[in-house]
């Protein structure tokens, strides 16, 4: 105890010791003895090689003399000794490009966003560098990260959440990405051809080109009318064998203590949320005899969004759901929960968004009366705790016209016809479409000459 006491206490001291003639190296500097200032920092490093307010120090006189390159070496000591500070590496990086030295700029910006790759600011100055390099398709996809990264943390979305030294170059970064949707969204899978070559991507290649509008990708059953994105080559029935699924089993398997969990939510909550949002009409969407017609839900996840909440209160269901693979597209999937359809209430029918995700059904109580129906292709009559999947591109309704309530856990999940490379571009376009769309809307709050 009295050994570590001690060390505690000379190490303590010998950082108030370099504090101290750091502190006496500042009064040189502002005397006008820069010589003498930066040999006491200087002495300090020989201490400490790391000691940040000597380095620091050494940097301004530096950069004061007009030696960015002696400025460019004592950064690189802070950027070596902090590898996962952008500041640090953001700063060593703006010397590098004073001392004329872009690829080295270019070099340390990419390598401290490989360990963060978070922080925007970085991903908008990495632009700014590339395309000083004439790496045009580089510095788009460095706008486009730093674009989206800043809207999804709350950031840029107008000109009050930019800041005012930042609005010019967030405005640029914008109006490019917007303009240049095709590129971005072929780049997104490129790295991917590389790595697979173009056979595997083939039919992604071809999604990506109907989604352009470069051919006409309408399905030819009239009954099908995918509102987003429309996957060809892939089967394409409206119900497929739920048994595809590698976890089907697991899921069925799972069913009486999912059943406990739904019965018991809907018994102690009475009234759950609505299935449709407050903004939206809910008579267009549910109909039916009752005199409120009503669709519940209770949500494990929506639109990618874990409702951690509802994952704690059923506990078993949200074990299973975690054990199995979901399709996770972020801001658009997983959509999982507690479908609940009141008594004379009828799901209008509607169309789903994109067939490369097929809805699951798990049956967990099913009154008399109660059906599915893809229109045209036939009713399916639920039973508990029989699994079904179908493609809800197909137009569809379902209805319950007992005087029960019907439950069903409800779920999206990936076409098993998509192979693993085709979900992982599937995802990344996915992904990239919606920021896009994000951009879109916050074009007009931070561009100031609408």
């Amino acid at each position: 105890m009295e050994i570590a006491a001690a060390t505690a206490m000379s190490t303590f001291d010998l950082d108030q010791s370099l504090r101290q003639r750091i502190a006496n190296a500042r009064l040189l500097a502002e005397d006008g003895q820069v010589l003498q200032a930066e040999l006491v920092a200087l002495a300090v490093l020989d201490v400490l090689p790391t000691q940040a307010e000597a380095l620091s120090l050494l940097v301004e006189l530096a950069l004061q003399r007009g030696d960015a390159p002696r400025a460019v070496s004592f950064l690189e000591v802070v950027v070596r000794a902090h590898p996962g500070s952008t500041r640090a590496a953001m700063d060593l990086a703006m010397v590098q490009l004073h001392a004329d030295q872009p690829r080295a700029a270019q070099a340390t910006l990419e390598t401290v966003l490989a360990v963060v790759p978070s922080d925007h600011v970085a991903w908008l100055m990495l632009s700014q560098v590339r395309s000083g390099l004439g790496q045009s398709r580089g510095a788009l996809q460095a706008q486009f990260e730093a674009v989206t990264r800043a809207q999804r943390s709350g950031q840029w979305l107008d000109e009050t959440s930019t800041p005012p030294q930042l609005l010019d170059a967030v405005v640029v970064a914008i109006e490019r990405i917007r303009g240049n949707r095709r590129e971005l969204l072929v780049a997104m899978v490129d790295d991917m051809r590389e790595v697979h070559g173009p056979l595997a991507l083939q039919r992604v290649d071809r999604a990506l080109a109907g989604y352009l509008r470069d051919w006409d990708s309408t399905p030819s059953d009239p009954r099908q009318r995918p509102k987003f994105f429309f996957f060809p080559g892939l089967p394409n029935p409206p119900y497929h064998d739920p048994y595809l699924q590698p976890w089907a089993r697991q899921l069925q398997a799972a069913f009486p203590e999912i059943r406990h969990e739904a019965l018991r939510i809907v018994e102690e909550d009475r009234r759950l949320p609505d299935f449709i949002p407050d903004h939206l009409p809910v008579e267009k969407y549910v109909s039916g005899v009752a005199p409120v017609p009503s669709w519940e839900a209770f949500f494990f996840f929506r639109h990618g969004e874990r409702y951690d909440t509802n994952h704690a209160r059923c506990p078993r269901t949200s074990t299973v759901l975690e054990s199995i693979e979901l399709c996770r597209i972020e801001n658009q999937a997983p959509e999982i929960l507690f479908s609940v359809l009141k008594p004379g209430s009828h799901i209008n029918p509607h169309h789903g968004v994109s067939n490369v995700r097929l809805v699951m059904h798990l049956p967990l109580v099913v009154p008399p009366g109660c059906a599915l129906n893809l229109i045209d292709h036939g009713e399916h009559r639920w039973t508990e705790g029989q699994l079904v999947m179908f493609d809800d591109t197909y137009l569809h309704e379902a209805w319950n016209r007992s005087s029960q309530t019907r439950i069903v856990l409800l779920m999206d999940c990936w076409n098993p016809h998509l192979m693993g490379i085709e979900r992982s571009a599937v995802k990344r376009l996915i992904e990239t479409i919606t920021a896009l769309k994000l951009a879109d809307r916050a074009a007009r709050g931070v561009n100031r000459a609408e």
